[in-house]
């Protein structure tokens, strides 16, 4: 269903520039450990691409923000005011209380989604913050990101472990924890990495598939869509073997570009799921 254009890949000239945190979207100036645990939580609801079209979106300067910088940026207003997310709020939250906070309908299929990813989180943390969590893994995001998918259905994305990898990322990202082992990452396959490599013709979709995606309509959670993901993270791998660019940070730099018009333009996969 999908291969990639060996010939193109050789010709990907990625930017070495270290990748950041939006510090106006993101809650990055209290302590490490309450930063710690904003990013956690925004981790655990760090999905739901299958439903970004139908958010209300936030916008800056004029132009409307993507759905994960809406949600991002709305729960760290609200971690400024209210304080850290920790487990007794997280364990009680409801659907209402999440929707308000992220300015959405309370009717929203997400909300509910939301709500139970922070409930579980809370369940998950029993009590602990986000830096204990780091402090119990002894400075391995690997162990980390095991910790989080074998903790939590829904950071169990098997073969891929999307939002677990992203969880140290983003703490090393925000300064607040160090990981020895932290370019052991894979990039955070989601729909928006393959999307930017199939429009810069790396990745090629049989036509069927193409013509499916390119159409608007959902595309079922299963095979084509895991093949998709597959498909970029493999990519990435031989692209970092080649730059010595991390996969990490290749993800930063492809899911920024992303961002820009000329492929937000164009239709991506969208599928209906917790995992990104």
């Amino acid at each position: 269903m999908v291969r990639i254009d060996m010939g193109l890949l050789t010709e990907v000239t990625p930017s070495p520039q270290q990748p950041t945190l939006d510090p106006e979207c993101h809650y990055l100036e209290g302590d490490a450990a309450d930063v710690a645990d904003y990013l956690l939580a925004l981790d655990a609801i760090n999905f739901g691409s299958g439903w970004f079209p139908t958010l209300r979106k936030r916008s800056r300067g004029g132009r409307p923000l993507s759905g994960y910088f809406t949600v991002a940026w709305s729960f760290a207003d609200h971690v400024r005011v209210a304080g850290p997310p920790v487990a007794d709020w997280l364990r009680q939250v409801g659907t209402r209380e999440i929707a308000l906070i992220l300015g959405q309908r309370a009717d929203h299929e997400l909300m509910n989604l939301y709500a139970q990813a922070l409930r579980t989180l809370g369940a998950f943390l029993h009590g602990r913050r986000a830096l204990d969590l780091v402090s119990e893994c002894r400075g391995s995001a690997e162990r980390l990101a095991g910790s989080l998918a074998q903790g939590m259905a829904m950071f169990c994305d098997r073969g891929f472990y999307k939002r677990a990898q992203i969880v140290p990322n983003d703490l090393a990202l925000a300064g607040v924890a160090r990981f020895s082992d932290l370019d052991r990452l894979t990039i955070f396959a989601d729909n928006l990495v393959p999307h930017v490599l199939r429009c810069e013709g790396i990745l090629v979709y049989e036509p069927t598939l193409a013509e499916h995606i390119d159409a608007g309509r959902p595309l079922p959670a299963g095979a084509a869509e895991r093949e998709i993901r597959a498909c970029a993270v493999h990519a990435c791998e031989l692209i970092s073997q080649r730059t010595g660019i991390p996969a990490r940070n290749l993800d930063t730099w492809l899911w920024n570009r992303g961002q820009e018009r000329a492929y937000k333009e164009r239709p991506r996969h969208r599928t209906k799921t917790v995992f990104y």
